[in-house]
């Protein structure tokens, strides 16, 4: 049996682990977060909402966790809190409730949930998951521009010797 997972705190982060990436929400109480959601985003979607990424408008929803997460797992992850320091907590729900409804710019990579909980929280809007890619596709580019590099040089050097 699964130890429950603690009520969060008003203004802390939730990580939402959906299949093949993360989603961001914001905790206000009462059980509710603050999110980011392309339009086409149904809570709990999980891999189907990953279709949803590729669209540039997205809304701002007040949704009852237990509905957002879904079947994935969730925890509580402030993980900026040694870096920069949280706005305070009322502050926060302020600010997330007063965005419920709108209709925002959403890009993968500049303007996505984790994005917007960040700048809820930190007045920083940042996103990992972006870097992390950024640079993960940074070092395969390399290692694919070395392997190019050493092929050719590798068939030159065959070349040569005949």
């Amino acid at each position: 049996m699964r130890a429950p997972i603690p009520e969060p705190e008003i203004g802390d982060l939730i990580e939402i682990f959906r299949p093949f990436y993360r989603h961001w929400a914001i905790y206000v109480g009462d059980g509710y977060v603050v999110h980011l959601a392309p339009p086409s985003e149904v809570a709990g979607a999980g891999a189907a909402s990953v279709m949803s990424a590729l669209t540039n408008r997205a809304i701002v929803k007040k949704e009852l966790l237990y509905d957002v997460a879904g079947r994935d797992k969730y925890q509580v992850n402030n993980k900026h809190d040694n870096k920069y320091e949280p706005l305070p907590p009322n502050k926060i729900v302020k600010r997330a409730e007063e965005l419920v409804g709108q209709e925002v710019l959403y890009k993968l990579t500049s303007e996505n949930c984790e994005h917007f909980v960040n700048e809820l929280r930190y007045g920083v809007p940042r996103s990992d998951q972006v870097r992390d890619f950024v640079m993960a596709a940074g070092v395969a580019g390399v290692g694919l521009a070395a392997m190019g590099l050493i092929g050719v040089m590798f068939s030159r050097n065959k070349q040569q010797k005949h």
